[in-house]
């Protein structure tokens, strides 16, 4: 073998060694279809990238756990690996549905988002000037139904 065939064909074997795996997975989860390139291997757990978190259930890693809106999840730290994040472990953390299989993994409705759940918070307390004037307290409509219709100009 020549040389320059030789160094050719070491230097391809190296850098296919030294490249990452990429492995290309699916997830299914609030009637979106996210494609990942970058998953990290393991044989019961799916491990995303923390930066595609939101793309996939619009929760954010944040210092005090995972995030979306009001609502933070403290995260241990078995489930965060520097860039990696546990996600099928977060979803047995709030009771989620998850199944897996040929690389799609689909993730049901969480609990903690829906249904009965929204239905039994109380709204916080606030006051607002009516259309004469006059402060009206939430506190006052306890136990009724109301309407309230907001509106900005920005």
């Amino acid at each position: 073998m020549k040389r320059r065939s030789f160094l050719l064909a070491s230097g391809a074997a190296s850098l296919a060694v030294a490249a990452p795996s990429k492995n290309t997975v699916t997830v299914l989860c609030a009637d979106k279809a996210v494609k990942l390139t970058e998953v990290r291997p393991d044989p019961k757990d799916l491990w995303i990238r923390a930066a595609d978190l939101p793309s996939i259930n619009e929760f954010h890693v944040k210092p005090q756990g995972a995030c979306r809106e009001d609502t933070c999840i403290p995260i241990p730290h078995d489930m965060k690996s520097g860039p990696w994040f546990n996600l099928s472990a977060f979803a047995r953390k709030l009771h989620q549905p998850v199944v897996a299989d040929s690389g799609v993994w689909s993730f049901g409705e969480i609990p903690l988002l829906s249904g009965a759940f929204l239905e039994s918070r109380i709204a916080p307390e606030f006051a607002v000037p009516d259309r004469k004037g006059r402060l009206v307290h939430l506190a006052d409509s306890r136990g009724k139904k109301r309407l309230i219709i907001t509106w900005a100009s920005w």
